[in-house]
């Protein structure tokens, strides 16, 4: 199995340490239903933790919830509810729509707010060892002492600076003292969650609680971590420094990063509100037809959702099903799982699916292997 490595932008062979192939798959903020730039990116977990699974490895695939951040805490303060609520909603809804989407569910599913003993410990093993700095109640992580600071994402300094600001970065922050050092531990306000430390009472940074979610579930060393595009920086840039840091070693092996889905010229996201909603889709749309439709684009590309799309996989799937009850070839199977291996090949899956249906060969058990039932 190959993937495409973000920090050494080159494909690498899945090679676990141990008997178990170590995945993290960065998940949700639960304060809002999941879109399909979410469905992108968890279905294409999915389709590498079935990959591996079929190719004999054993598999432990943890995915996080961020129960406390700013984003769940400022939704939350605008519906006047518990955050904890909120977040309890929210998974239900999310757990609903994965599991009608088709996706297995991963082996674990921490949340940050259950890790706050893990990530106190590690902020003190960080700050001990001259790697962050206290001040204004807070603590912050020092990039100058990170030499390789910007190796996965391979941004200028000029560019990290632009996607920290746009993604929560605060980079005006007056108590820092490099606008790319990040939060660790802050102050709380009034209404919000607070946990007593050493460092004053506060909340935990974003970027540590994955990094300390991940230590404690897979250990020092991951085979595979990643998501969406969007967290390369600052989220997955931030987390690889600390944690080396920490742990002195390397934190990961394989970055693996799914691309954007854009509606209408502009990249789904909630400030924007050009959103397709999972669970909306799914009350027309037939599961393995939005399934194909997700596929067609390979993982790494920034596409567009559009009707174009959605029709070809109708009729994909529709062709497909015309074939059920006739000749079965398992060199089918055997082409669909060796392009599945080089890079998670979805596009050439379907035109694999696409000609055998074509000529008379029942597809069903192909397309079970990426989780698509044309029963």
């Amino acid at each position: 199995m190959k993937l495409y490595d973000s920090a050494s932008r080159a494909l690498k062979e899945v090679a676990p340490k141990g008997d178990t192939v170590t995945m993290y798959s960065c998940g949700i903020t639960p304060y809002d239903a999941a879109h399909l730039g979410h469905a992108a990116v968890f279905l294409n977990f999915d389709l590498l933790s079935r990959v591996l699974r079929s190719d004999g490895h054993k598999v432990k695939w943890v995915r996080n919830i961020t129960d406390v951040d700013d984003s769940i805490l400022g939704k939350a303060r605008s519906l006047g509810v518990h955050y904890l609520d909120l977040a309890a909603s929210e998974v239900a809804r999310f757990d609903r729509d994965m599991g009608a989407l088709g996706l297995l569910a991963p082996d674990s599913e921490p949340r940050a707010t259950s890790a706050i003993p893990e990530i106190l410990l590690m902020i003190e093993e960080i700050l001990d060892a001259g790697y962050a700095y206290q001040k204004g109640g807070a603590v912050y992580f020092d990039v100058s002492k990170c030499d390789d600071f910007g190796s996965i994402s391979h941004m200028t300094r000029d560019e990290m600076l632009e996607a920290a600001r746009e993604r929560g970065g605060n980079v005006d922050d007056p108590n820092k003292k490099d606008p790319l050092d990040f939060v660790l531990w802050q102050p709380s306000l009034s209404d919000e969650p607070a946990w007593d430390s050493r460092f004053g009472p506060g909340r935990p940074g974003w970027h540590i609680e994955c990094s300390a979610l991940a230590l404690r579930e897979l250990g020092t060393s991951i085979d595979i971590h990643g998501g969406g595009y969007d967290l390369i920086f600052p989220h997955h840039e931030c987390e690889a420094a600390q944690s080396k840091c920490a742990t002195k070693e390397d934190f990961v092996d394989i970055w693996m990063h799914v691309g954007m889905v854009y509606l209408d010229g502009s990249k789904m996201s909630k400030s924007l509100g050009n959103l397709v909603f999972v669970g909306d889709l799914l009350k027309t749309e037939d599961v393995p037809v939005v399934r194909a439709a997700l596929m067609a684009n390979h993982y790494r590309s920034h596409w567009e959702w559009n009707d174009e799309i959605l029709n070809g996989a109708r009729t994909r799937v529709g062709n497909w099903r015309k074939s059920i009850g006739s000749n079965s070839d398992g060199a089918i199977v055997r082409s669909v799982k060796d392009v599945l291996t080089l890079d998670l090949d979805t596009p050439s899956v379907l035109s694999i699916l696409d000609d055998a249906s074509s000529n008379g060969f029942d597809v069903t058990e192909a397309a079970k292997l990426v989780g698509i039932d044309i029963r």
